[in-house]
């Protein structure tokens, strides 16, 4: 063999060798000689990205009932190790939370400031830094109680329009009404302001969901980026440039007026804007940026799919719709609206949001963790930069943690135990558990308990045009969460004893 055709046969090989080993590790599910976690055999390149479809956390779910709670998974080049039991999520949500609390790079960071935010940063000191920032400036307890007039001002807004449908027996669009109250909420707290500020937002929040929650192939083949052969990487930077002379302009107009607003209570806004000009805060304008979106993004989607899945639930379930509304007459009565002092005294409320929590988290498969070390777990090898899904969605039907009719919605399940949200309870882990659990959920449960006891206790509520609760269609659409396809259509009838709210 001549010299030329050795260098070429022996360059062929070296290009061959990773494909090869790759192969080799799927005939096997070995990695170095390391057992890894069961799972369907991978096709080359692509792995397993074809069996995921789209409802992955359907797919998943249905994987693991022959794979196991602890799966393993290629997507595309990507290691993936898929959670779907209560006893599992523990172990990598608590136990090792430490080498699993990272995340992983993906393209759609281009929308938050190369992940200068907090919900998708790598785990390390800027995200311990905007964690702490959050919690104490923005979502604090006496933070989110200080909204508490303007959440009371929109919720009567609200209620006296449903009111005007209800007297001409409208059917409204619930869905559309709870989007629009929530999104107005958020961009006050966000953003100050009035309801009819200029920067329409709506749209650049609802592009960015939805190129965010856009599968890309990039993100799994990462050989392919350069090519952009979606559109997405284009798109995304697009929508970045819109984005940021929209927030630009914003701040800008914050910082002029923060002279005037020293007496006056502060939007997020405001509080961030007064740490960057804290020498001893280590803030940017990228950072403030990244943070309103994701603040903005994380309080209206999430709350607003939330509301809307629980009230789809209620109309399929008249008994439990009626059983609530009960409650809040003897706890309120019906001479005036709910208030938020009122809340911690609706129990059976809590049990409904915790049930539909439970069948129907809008983050299905939370926002994936990345590890950051090779660690064996319940014997099987899990690689370092090994990516890390949670299906919430298949632990709130895992038997062994629901063994009673986990498909059913019963909110009585509750009533015997202390099963809470906060996520130290790992069969009902919507918001996240650990390190990176959602700093928001505490946001985002006071508002999804007002608008929910505001719309049932002010209103009765029927399917339109003799539609039984059974025939409702409740089919799901995934994107950065789940959330229902269609909207939900309902003729309210109002029912308290007081025109004046």
């Amino acid at each position: 063999m001549s010299p030329i055709v050795s260098a070429i046969f022996l360059v062929l090989l070296g290009s061959l060798l990773p494909f090869i080993r790759y192969l080799l590790r799927c005939a096997g599910n070995y990695k170095n000689g390391q057992k890894l976690p069961p799972g369907p055999r991978p096709l080359p390149i692509i792995g397993n990205l074809h069996i995921l479809g789209n409802l992955p956390h359907r797919s998943l779910y249905h994987l693991a009932k022959d794979y196991g709670p602890i799966m393993s998974l290629r997507l595309g080049s990507v290691p993936t190790i898929v959670v779907s039991s209560s006893q599992a999520a523990e172990l990598f949500l608590k136990t090792y939370d430490s080498i699993f609390a990272s995340r992983p790079k993906l393209q759609a960071s281009l929308m938050s400031y190369d992940s200068k935010g907090m919900a998708f940063t790598e785990y390390g000191s800027h995200w311990r830094y905007t964690r702490k920032l959050s919690a104490l400036h923005l979502l604090s307890a006496s933070k989110v109680e200080s909204f508490a007039p303007m959440r009371r001002e929109k919720m009567g807004s609200l209620v006296d329009s449903l009111k005007k449908a209800a007297a001409a027996k409208e059917v409204v669009d619930f869905s559309a009404r709870v989007e629009a109250v929530i999104q107005n909420m958020t961009y006050k707290m966000v953003f100050g302001g009035s309801d009819d500020d200029e920067f329409d937002m709506k749209s650049l929040i609802m592009e960015n969901m939805n190129l965010a929650g856009a599968f890309n192939v990039a993100d799994y083949v990462p050989c392919l980026a350069a090519f952009d052969l979606q559109g997405l990487t284009r798109r995304m930077k697009a929508f970045s440039k819109k984005m940021d002379e929209v927030l630009e302009k914003i701040i800008n107009e914050h910082a002029k007026e923060a002279q005037y607003k020293k007496n006056q209570p502060k939007d997020f806004i405001d509080e961030l804007l007064s740490l960057m000009d804290n020498s001893q805060e280590e803030i940017d304008r990228a950072n403030i940026k990244a943070l309103m979106i994701e603040m903005i993004v994380g309080a209206f989607d999430t709350s607003a799919a939330t509301v809307e899945w629980t009230f789809a639930e209620l109309l399929r379930n008249p008994r439990v719709m009626k059983r609530l509304q009960e409650e809040m007459d003897n706890v309120v009565g019906l001479n005036r609206m709910v208030e938020e002092k009122d809340l911690p005294k609706l129990t059976y409320l809590e049990m409904v949001i915790k049930e539909s929590l439970r069948l129907r988290p809008v983050g299905p498969l939370l926002i994936p963790h990345e590890s950051t070390e090779d660690i064996t777990i319940n014997g099987y090898h899990i690689p370092s930069k090994s990516r890390i899904m949670v299906n919430a969605w298949a632990i709130g039907r895992d038997p062994s943690a629901w063994p009673d009719n986990a498909e059913e919605f019963f909110p009585e399940r509750f009533k015997a135990t202390n099963i809470d949200l906060r996520g130290h309870d790992f069969q009902l882990i919507p918001f996240g558990s650990g390190r990176r659990g959602c700093p928001g959920m505490h946001l985002g449960l006071t508002t999804v308990r007002l608008v929910l006891a505001q719309l049932l206790h002010c209103f009765d509520w029927e399917l339109p045009d003799g539609l039984l609760p059974n025939e409702m269609d409740m089919s799901e659409r995934f994107t950065l969460t789940m959330l229902k396809a269609t909207h939900l259509l309902a003729v309210p009838k109002y029912r308290l004893l007081v025109d004046n709210v």
